[in-house]
């Protein structure tokens, strides 16, 4: 990387990384063409169209003059006057001299003298304009045969339309001397000073950095301040490996005031049918009393991985583990209360989709217990479309199977049957048609058989002696069938056009069989609502599965208007009428007549939307789950505004009521400056829970923010802070600080 090796060269390196750029712009990747120097092909003749041209052929001096267009092979040369002297295949051009390049790039000068068949020249008072929006300017600049380009009293931005009030670019680096080396694609500067709306904020003997073609290269990356109670202040300055286009490895060393030095290694490689990623972490820790980890000796490994196999099948990882739950945490690499790791398989082809998955879950809180989480070994499903159709409509098949393992017997949810193991394979057709009457009915028949099998042990279950199913084998068969019948009605009017559609659909299925004797893994959650009132079943899995006869009634209108706003309303319930109803209390679809479910959106203009969502006991004596949420948008403003208020529901993962307020905006108070910020009260617990704040400049060509979080459980007291501060320059790169306290 240090090229030219020297000590002082080293030293500005690193000092220049607290402002900006690595060295390196590894993993960034930016559309760019450089610049084209290989001459025009031998032979290749000077076409001259200009107001007056003459010739002297005992000096062998062409001169054009007035408008000058001269097209030499892919290059377009433009000035006021042009000298071409054939017997030195040299050019002189001088007034408003363009050329503009085959790849797009402009430059400009006072004088431009070209030859070696363009490949040579020098400039006074140069202007390159690059096809990714930086621009270099120069009083002298001089192209070399080797690839080298040397300007003299340089500047360099990439500031495009973000200028300060003089009209000079809000950002630009100048030196006394840039190279540019188009074989290493490195920019060499000599006492380069950064200089921001005119002033300047540092100053170094020496800086380098990639070109903007870089996609990947050797060297330092952005740098990076963080802090927590648990490690105190680090400083990471990662350093990116790259000797062949196949793999790298990424060096993020972090030194922390209070725990010491932390290791981070990533090594990427890639293969033929795909790539794959090791990231190791380790510390040794000082002050193991502000974490309180059971071992100094702490770390995390992870690995990602995607193969393909060939043109329908693929496979790969996605892993982490960690010496213990709070590690990633108090070290600010991940704070996720859950940690997924899975292995996977995933065919598409034709009519088919199949994936196959091994799952497992590790806690990386404290508030969850790992005796909660289970490992799934495997998780299979796929799905097969027929062809042709078979009775007039579509057939298809859906496929699953898992199997769960857990340590314990034990559950997060009091209402909430998990087995301490189950396998389950299920196998269901389905199969649809549409019909559309004249006077313009669209009925939708379709129907489905299910079968499945579970294998059990240790299932609780009160109704039992000891309160535990031991061992449990069962299957079902789960058939249903129903119709879908919808009539738009439309009408046209000055305003625009309105669409009212009444709904109507009648299920009958089989009774839900053994809901005591299986564990309940992926159909926990339920949230009835206007979207969920026409599905066929509204349990999110299989495992629970909705039985019985039902008729869903409802009413949608829509109304379109001629200035692009729109109104969206729905409404309807749902009736059991006979068999086995599914759905416990609190679900909203307990008991012959559902909850009442509404829904309202109304977007007047580009500038504003609102919409509300309600479920209310039949009755009208309670409202059970309401929704309101409304956006403003202009110029330069934006908010959002949300509260919800939904009732527990103990049988489906929700142990507490929960009714809340928050509020976003961000506001652009003077050019580029924006302030936002933002908050969530919870209304049950009278806290608030969430909050934040910040300040931002953000233009085409740089970025600054400097924000804040906090957070808090429902349950606690305590309130997480976190800050964040970054700075980034259009292809030059940035810094960032963050932590939380």
């Amino acid at each position: 990387m240090f090229t030219r090796g020297a000590f002082l060269r080293a030293a500005a390196l690193a000092l220049s990384c607290a402002i900006f750029v690595p060295a390196a712009q590894a993993l960034e990747e930016k559309e760019f063409i450089k610049p084209v120097t290989t001459k025009p092909a031998k032979g290749t003749a000077a076409d001259f169209d200009a107001a007056k041209v003459t010739y002297d052929p005992k000096t062998k001096l062409a001169i054009a003059s007035g408008a000058v267009k001269i097209t030499y092979g892919p290059y377009v040369l433009y000035a006021t006057e042009v000298k071409y002297n054939q017997a030195t295949d040299e050019f002189e051009a001088n007034g408003s001299v363009q050329i503009r390049e085959p790849n797009g790039n402009v430059l400009q000068a006072a004088t431009l003298s070209l030859r070696n068949k363009f490949k040579e020249g020098f400039a006074r008072h140069l202007r390159a304009l690059l096809t990714n929006d930086v621009t270099i300017t120069a009083h002298y600049a001089k192209r070399q045969a080797n690839g080298i380009t040397i300007f003299e009293n340089a500047t360099y931005t990439a500031c495009k339309g973000c200028e300060t009030k003089s009209g000079n670019p809000l950002w630009e680096l100048q030196s006394d001397e840039t190279i540019h080396d188009q074989n290493e694609k490195m920019l060499y500067h000599t006492n380069p000073r950064l200089k921001i709306a005119g002033h300047t904020v540092i100053g170094l003997p020496y800086y380098e950095h990639p070109d903007p073609s870089v996609k990947r290269k050797s060297g330092l990356l952005r740098p990076e301040f963080k802090h927590s109670k648990e490690m105190g202040v680090g400083f990471v300055l990662p350093y990116f490996y790259a000797p062949a286009p196949d793999w790298d490895l990424t060096l993020r060393p972090m030194v922390t005031s209070t725990q010491g030095p932390l290791a981070d290694i990533e090594f990427r490689k890639a293969v033929a049918n795909g790539e794959f990623s090791l990231r190791g972490l380790g510390i040794y820790e000082f002050q193991p009393s502000k974490t309180d980890a059971e071992n100094r000796w702490r770390g995390a490994l992870q690995s990602k991985a995607q193969f393909k196999l060939n043109d329908d099948w693929s496979w790969g990882w996605d892993g982490t583990i960690q010496s213990d739950r709070s590690f990633l945490d108090d070290y600010d690499f991940d704070t996720a209360d859950i940690i997924k790791s899975n292995v996977s398989v995933t065919g598409l082809w034709d009519r088919n989709y199949v994936s196959a998955q091994v799952l497992h879950f590790q806690t990386a809180s404290e508030d969850v217990s790992q005796a909660h989480l289970p490992s799934a070994l495997p998780f299979v499903n796929g799905e097969h479309y027929f062809a042709p159709d078979v009775m007039g409509g579509e057939l298809s098949l859906n496929w699953s199977a898992y199997s769960i393992f857990r340590d314990a017997e034990n559950t997060p949810y009091a209402d909430v049957h998990h087995a301490e193991r189950q396998t389950r394979a299920m196998a269901e057709l389905r199969w649809k048609t549409q019909y559309i009457s004249d006077a313009g009915v669209v009925m939708t028949p379709f129907a489905r058989a299910r079968s499945d099998l579970y294998l059990n042990v240790d299932v609780p279950d009160p109704s039992v002696p000891g309160g535990i199913r031991e061992n449990e084998t069962l299957t079902r068969f789960l058939p249903a069938a129903g119709l879908d019948m919808r009539w738009p009605l439309i009408s046209n009017t000055d305003f625009g056009q309105s669409i009212i559609s009444p709904v109507a659909q009648i299920i009958g299925a089989s009774n839900e069989k053994d809901a005591d004797k299986i564990g309940n893994e992926d159909a926990i959650t339920l949230n009835f609502d206007h979207s969920s009132l026409f599905l066929e079943d509204r349990f999110t899995g299989y495992d629970r599965y909705e039985g019985g006869l039902r008729a869903n009634l409802g009413l949608t209108w829509s109304v379109l208007g001629a200035n692009g706003g729109f109104l969206r309303a729905s409404m309807g319930e749902s009736f059991h009428l006979a068999g086995e109803n599914s759905f416990a209390t609190g679900s909203g679809l307990d008991g012959s007549q559902s909850d009442l479910v509404a829904a309202l959106t109304v977007q007047p203009t580009d500038y504003f939307t609102a919409s509300y969502e309600l479920r209310l006991e039949e009755d009208l004596s309670q409202i059970n789950r309401q929704e309101a949420l409304a956006s403003l948008t202009f110029d330069r403003f934006s908010s959002n505004i949300g509260y919800l208020n939904i009732a527990a529901e103990p049988a489906y993962g929700r142990n507490r009521d929960e009714q809340w307020f928050e509020a976003d905006a961000r506001f652009g108070f003077t050019g580029a400056w924006y302030v936002f910020g933002g908050f969530r009260y919870d209304i049950e617990n009278t806290n608030l829970d969430k909050r934040s704040l910040g300040l931002e400049f953000d233009c085409d060509c740089m970025n600054f923010k400097l924000a804040y979080s906090g957070s808090s459980a429902a349950d606690s007291t305590d309130t997480d802070h976190r800050f964040m501060m970054s700075i980034d320059f259009a292809t030059l790169g940035g810094a960032k600080v963050s932590g939380g306290f």
